[in-house]
């Protein structure tokens, strides 16, 4: 699934063709994705301008005129992808009118919207575990999929002071811990591992256990994984692709993410990488050089 720095590449992607651009043609191809898609949302996406565009947490953010936002979330396989019309294909329709010619939808594309320039910006989902919802945009921090988050890992709501807050007394390990989108928004499986091995700290130690001086450089450890990660445009492992159809590159900077039996790059370490599974997910850390 996407984390943060994949959705945050997505957004600058679409932000240059959508924020200030009116939504002239919405389609909606089927009524549902992971959960039913909101009522007459064709209808209500055409004719706004999309103000704004943001990220909270995992989920994409459209602010539109009229006091709403289209909350996008893009689930296992979903990619909100932009095209360009075909070269030379417009037909005028009427005084100032034009229709942009593009190919047509491909199966598992169901949500496109054309803006004012002729962009278009389809949403493609093969498994279809993505979420799409129009709410009222004064309202959004009720909305149940956003309200219960943590502060944003990259913001300046997140400090030493506020983790070491969020882990005292817990005896849940740390990666699970980080992992609770109520203790910090965004991060998953991958940004963990690799932001725990640069701490030094083991995914499986208990979160309350982790001294004030290592919290200070697991905080300063996600921000540089995540700040990394956003500059190569994210990692690219299954289905992930960033706004218009490139690969991410980050993958190729992992430590130990996916590294199972592999040296360990900690400088002057002979550990391996290892792999365990904890509540269910796979776990990659040096057993050496994490404690």
């Amino acid at each position: 699934m996407p984390e943060l720095p994949e959705v945050e590449t997505v957004r600058r992607g679409l932000a240059p063709v959508l924020e200030g651009r009116r939504i002239v043609a919405a389609e909606v191809r089927r009524p549902d994705l992971r959960w039913p898609l909101p009522d007459r949302m064709a209808e209500r996406l055409q004719g706004r301008r999309i103000l704004g565009l943001r990220r909270r947490s995992k989920y994409l953010l459209a602010d539109l005129d009229g006091d709403e936002t289209w909350l996008v979330h893009l689930g296992m396989s979903g990619r909100m992808l932009i095209s360009a019309p075909t070269q030379g294909a417009t037909e005028r329709h009427g005084p100032g009118a034009f229709h942009f010619a593009h190919p047509a939808p491909e199966r598992h594309d169901h949500v496109i919207i054309d803006t004012e320039e002729g962009v278009r910006v389809t949403f493609n989902d093969a498994r279809r575990f993505g979420a799409m919802d129009l709410l009222a945009t004064p309202a959004q921090d009720a909305h149940p999929l956003l309200r219960h988050l943590g502060p944003e890992p990259l913001g300046n709501a997140f400090s030493e002071a506020v983790l070491r807050a969020a882990f005292a007394g817990r005896r849940v390990p740390v990666k699970v811990a980080l992992l609770d989108q109520r203790i910090v928004a965004g991060l998953g499986n991958i940004y963990v591992a690799e932001a725990l091995h640069r701490a030094g700290i083991a995914p499986a130690r208990p979160a309350g256990r982790i001294g004030a001086d290592r919290i200070g450089r697991l905080v300063a450890a996600i921000r540089a994984v995540l700040e990394e990660a956003i500059a190569a445009g994210g990692s690219s492992l299954r289905d992930y692709r960033q706004a218009g159809g490139d690969l991410g590159y980050f993958q190729h900077s992992f430590r130990v993410y996916g590294r199972e039996g592999e040296a360990c790059p900690t400088p002057g370490c002979t550990g391996l990488v290892r792999r365990t599974v904890q509540s269910g997910r796979s776990s990659f850390h040096c057993p050496r050089c994490q404690r």
